[in-house]
C-alpha cells in the first residue's frame, strides 16, 4: 500500500525556481562585499555581471531581480512603439510577462508556429514573416524574440546550427535578435556545447539565475556595451535600481558555479517520463529538466496528485513536472509510486 504523504512532505516538481538556497550560497551571500549600486557600484553585481557576459559571449551585462524585467530592458531597447516582432508561439514573452511587450515596450506580437519542432520557428516562417519593405503607413516589423529552451513547449532545445539559421534568417530581413535564454544553461547541457554557441550573433540575450541553477532570486540582461549603458536608464525607470545587491548577487556567484549539476537534472527528468510511460501515462519525451503530461483535465490531475504529495501545474493542456537540484533519485521513485495511485483523465 502506498503511504499518504501529508502536504509538508509533498514532493514539489512545480517548478525549478522552488529551490532552496544552499548552504554553500547562503555563505556567500552573508559575506558579499557590497556597495551601494545606484550610486557608485557593488563590486559583487560587477563580478556577477562580468562573469555572464564572459560565458555569454558578449561585451557588458546587467543584473535585473527579474527575468521579466530583463526582457522588457531587451523589448523597450529594440522596438519603437507601434513596432512588429516575431516569436514562437508560446513564448514567454507573449504569454507569462502580463503584456509588458506591448504594455511597456509598445509592440505589436507575431507568433510564428513551431514548423522545425516543438519552440522552433523554421528560418523561411523567419522571412516569410518579415515580409518587406512597404508603405509608410504599414506596419514594420523589426524583432525577433527566440527562446532557448522553450519553456511553453516543455523545455524543448533549439540546436546551434538551428540557431545559427535563425540568426541569419533574421539578418537577412533586417531584424535585430533577441534570445530569452532563461533556461539556456538547459540548453547547453544538452547539447554538450558551451552557452555562448547559443547565443552567437544575437543582439541582447537574458538569463536566469533561479530556474535551475538555484540563486533565490535574479537575472541578467546581455550585449553591447552600449545597450548595457542605455539598460542601466531602463532598469532604474522600472523600478529595478537596487543598492546593496551583491548580497543576492554573490548567490548568482555560487548558482554559477552549479550549472553542471543540471545534467543531473535532466536524467532525472527521463527516469520520471519512462517510469509514467511504464505506468500508461501520455508523456511527452523531455528534452531537459521539464515533464510534460497531456490531459483533458489538467486540475483533476494536479489535485489527485497534491493528495497523495506531489506537486505539480497545470500547463497549457496538460500538467508540468520539473527536475530540479532539490529533487533526488529516491524523490523520482517516490513519485512514481505516489503516481501509480493516480489516474490521467483521458
Amino acid at each position: 500500500m502506498t503511504t499518504r504523504i501529508t502536504h509538508e512532505r509533498s514532493i514539489d516538481l512545480r517548478s525549478d525556481t522552488v529551490t532552496r538556497p544552499s548552504p554553500a550560497m547562503r555563505e556567500a551571500m552573508a559575506g558579499a562585499d557590497v556597495g551601494d549600486d545606484v550610486l557608485d557600484g557593488d563590486p559583487t553585481l560587477a563580478a556577477l555581471q562580468d562573469r555572464v557576459a564572459g560565458l555569454l559571449g558578449v561585451e557588458a551585462a546587467l543584473w535585473t531581480p527579474t527575468g521579466c524585467m530583463a526582457n522588457t530592458i531587451a523589448l523597450m531597447h529594440h522596438l519603437t512603439r507601434g513596432d512588429r516582432f516575431l516569436a514562437p508561439i508560446g513564448a514567454h514573452v507573449l504569454e507569462a510577462e502580463l503584456g509588458t511587450s506591448a504594455w511597456l515596450a509598445g509592440g505589436l506580437p507575431a507568433p510564428l508556429a513551431h514548423d522545425a519542432g516543438p519552440g522552433r520557428p523554421s528560418p523561411g516562417a523567419v522571412t516569410a514573416a518579415a515580409g518587406h519593405a512597404g508603405p509608410y503607413f504599414g506596419l514594420r516589423t523589426t524583432l525577433l524574440c527566440l527562446e532557448n529552451t522553450h519553456n511553453g513547449a516543455g523545455g524543448a532545445v533549439t540546436p546551434v546550427d538551428e540557431h545559427r539559421a535563425l540568426v541569419a534568417a533574421a539578418r537577412d530581413a533586417g531584424l535585430a535578435v533577441h534570445l530569452d535564454g532563461a533556461r539556456v544553461w538547459h540548453a547547453a547541457e544538452a547539447l554538450g556545447v558551451p552557452v555562448s554557441a547559443l547565443t552567437a550573433g544575437v543582439d541582447t540575450v537574458s538569463v536566469c539565475l533561479s530556474k535551475g541553477l538555484g540563486a533565490p532570486m535574479g537575472s541578467v540582461v546581455a550585449g553591447s556595451a552600449a545597450f548595457v549603458e542605455g539598460a542601466w536608464r531602463l532598469r532604474k525607470m522600472l523600478g529595478g535600481g537596487v543598492r546593496q545587491g551583491g548580497v543576492v548577487g554573490a548567490a548568482g556567484l555560487v548558482a554559477l558555479d552549479q550549472a553542471g549539476d543540471l545534467a543531473g537534472d535532466h536524467v532525472r527528468a527521463a527516469r520520471l517520463a519512462d517510469g509514467l510511460t511504464a505506468l500508461g501515462w501520455p508523456v511527452i519525451a523531455p528534452d531537459t529538466n521539464i515533464v510534460l503530461v497531456p490531459t483533458a483535465d489538467p486540475a483533476s490531475l494536479v489535485a489527485a496528485l497534491l493528495d497523495v504529495g506531489v506537486r505539480a501545474v497545470p500547463f497549457g493542456p496538460g500538467v508540468r513536472f520539473v527536475t530540479h537540484r532539490d529533487v533526488d533519485d529516491t524523490m523520482i521513485a517516490t513519485v512514481l509510486e505516489a503516481a501509480a495511485t493516480v489516474s490521467v483523465p483521458a
